[in-house]
């Protein structure tokens, strides 16, 4: 019997091709579509999951607060003090561990190339897990000048993963110093807030970690692991009242060099859990962590896909629910010589099926074949085996009950139930108060209406991202960061660069995050960011000044982290 049923169902498929395309690609793309950006949220929401333990691994973060208690902005950097003394003095703290960006100087025989890089504490494989290819995750960070590559690094620098015991030259001041791999840590994967090539243990002086002044020093991340029964919001009470103990006599010492404004400036300090920083949009991941994004995103492309999925399964259903009507004399032949209701029920269902395996079928190979250029659209490295893991089959098994179902059940139980006199004569209505297609059809249009207005909208908006005036003249720029600078160094590399009759301008501007406080009034001050540039800077931007002179000046320091722009004629 079933193999009856099998038969016709495909000789319905062969005599109505047209029928049977539109219906099986219109399923088969909206599939496609669904699972594109499933793959892409669940890499979003999967990201720094692979963690063990991660659940009570927490960054570090503050919360400036102004003279009159009022919350100012958020900010997920610290300084060296916060790990180690929040971890000293709170039970509840079991490890931390600190990460910050950097970039060195790397000599292979005669070239020198900048390296970037992170500065991490020796713990580091214990409390994130990232697993090694050689090397000891406990003893490969302990010694100052041991070094830890990834995989990729190793190959590159090397030609082969197995390059612990062998040594690399990196510049520390004004030398070039060995150091020893220790260990090659495979490649991290893609959904990591922390990606690196190259580890080294973090710099900090005896000094620094004596000095409580850098409790107002903010340029890493520092992470902690709490205790498996430590309550987020009695750990941060703790380190909010230890923090304004230990910091008393720095807070005098800082308010007698530079001012009664530091004692306007106060910080509570946050715990952030790990897995939220992903998708934060009040501390994202930045300062040495990648990847940052916006939950929003996610959002969007979850309702587009559910939209798109329900276009596809309508439009499914009401083609087959239309075409079923043409099949009305075949069912009272059918009833004539003998068929039943429960044969008949049979029969459309298991069409319905068969559609829908085969439009399952063809999404999954069409995913497979678009998704390299889907990867380069996203910038993400996904693969199609992300999709089969039990939650989402399960989803997947789900959806295709569900739309075999709605789309069998319409001619399996009301065609089915008509006398074979009145279908063999054309006698019966089919429209009547049919209210679930006239619903499947108004939603249908709704959905798609809104669709493409909203596709327009995009459109639009992206269009005008791409050509509203900045207020600047970005074209032909190159930029070139250049970590620890100095002066003469930046100046050196302005005139070499200048000898080539392709650059037209060059500019610099100190590197990273600099802040400050302000008073406003007398009893209100502001915390704001300021960049300092040279004077080359505004004219090679054409930024127009309204006032003042266009001349600026660079930060008084000995080394600073440098950002060069470098304007060609054509690139």
């Amino acid at each position: 019997m079933f193999r009856n049923y099998f038969k016709i169902a495909l000789r319905n498929l062969s005599r109505n091709k047209i029928y049977s395309f539109i219906n099986i690609a219109g399923l088969c793309i909206g599939l496609a579509c669904a699972m594109l950006i499933i793959l892409y949220v669940k890499d979003e929401v999967s990201y720094d999951r692979f963690h063990k333990n991660v659940n009570n691994i927490y960054r570090v973060v503050t919360q400036s607060i102004d003279k009159n208690g009022g919350k100012g902005r958020k900010d997920g950097n610290s300084g060296y003090l916060q790990g180690p003394r929040f971890a000293q003095n709170i039970p509840d703290i079991k490890a931390f561990v600190r990460v910050q960006s950097g970039s060195q100087d790397l000599k292979t025989g005669t070239e020198v190339k900048s390296q970037d890089l992170l500065y991490v504490d020796s713990n580091f494989f214990s409390v994130f897990s990232f697993p090694l290819v050689n090397g000891n995750p406990a003893t490969c960070l302990k010694e100052a000048h041991s070094i830890v590559l990834s995989e990729d690094a190793a190959k590159k620098q090397f030609g082969t993963t197995d390059a612990v015991g062998k040594m690399m030259m990196l510049k520390d001041d004004s030398a070039f110093m060995p150091y020893k791999v220790t260990a090659v840590a495979k490649k991290v994967p893609q959904n990591s807030s922390i990606k690196f090539d190259v580890l080294l243990p973090i710099k900090e002086s005896k000094e620094d970690a004596s000095n409580s002044e850098n409790w107002f020093n903010f340029f890493l991340n520092t992470f902690v692991v709490l205790q498996p029964n430590a309550n987020m919001q009695t750990v941060e009470a703790k380190m909010q009242k230890f923090y304004l103990e230990d910091s008393k006599d720095a807070i005098k010492s800082l308010t007698a060099k530079y001012g009664s404004d530091v004692e306007d400036w106060k910080s509570t300090y946050l715990l952030q859990p790990f897995l939220d920083m992903h998708m934060s949009t009040e501390l994202p991941a930045q300062n040495g962590l990648s990847d940052a994004s916006n939950p929003m995103y996610s959002y969007i492309l979850s309702g587009i896909a559910l939209f798109i999925l329900l276009i596809a399964c309508i439009n499914f259903v009401n083609l087959t629910v239309a075409r079923s009507v043409k099949r009305a004399k075949e069912i009272g032949i059918r009833k004539v010589v003998g068929g039943d209701r429960r044969q008949l029920i049979f029969q459309f269902l298991g069409e319905s099926f068969l559609l829908c395996i085969i439009a399952f079928a063809l999404a999954i190979g069409l995913v497979e074949l678009i998704l390299p250029v889907f990867n380069d659209l996203a910038n993400k490295a996904l693969a199609i085996s992300y999709l089969f893991d039990a939650k989402l089959i399960a989803g997947y098994i789900l959806l295709f009950m569900l739309t075999s179902l709605l789309a069998g059940f319409y001619p399996a139980l009301v065609l089915s139930s008509y006398n074979p006199v009145q279908t063999l004569y054309s006698r019966f209505n089919l429209a009547g108060k049919n209210y679930l297609q006239k619903t499947l059809v108004v939603l249908q249009f709704a959905l798609a209406s809104f669709l493409i207005i909203a596709t327009f909208t995009i459109y639009e908006q992206f269009n005008f991202l791409t050509t509203v005036n900045l207020g600047y003249d970005d074209s032909n720029l190159v930029v070139v960061n250049k970590w620890e600078t100095r002066h003469d160094q930046a100046k050196l590399f302005k005139n070499e660069l200048m000898k080539n009759p392709d650059i037209v301008n060059f500019a610099a501007r100190n590197g990273g995050m600099w802040g400050t406080v302000a008073k406003v009034a007398s009893d209100s001050t502001i915390n704001f960011d300021y960049e300092t540039v040279d004077e080359s800077f505004l004219p090679l931007l054409k930024i127009p000044v309204v006032k003042g002179r266009k001349k600026a000046g660079w930060k008084k320091s000995d080394r600073v982290d440098s950002e060069f722009l470098v304007q060609q004629s054509k690139i």
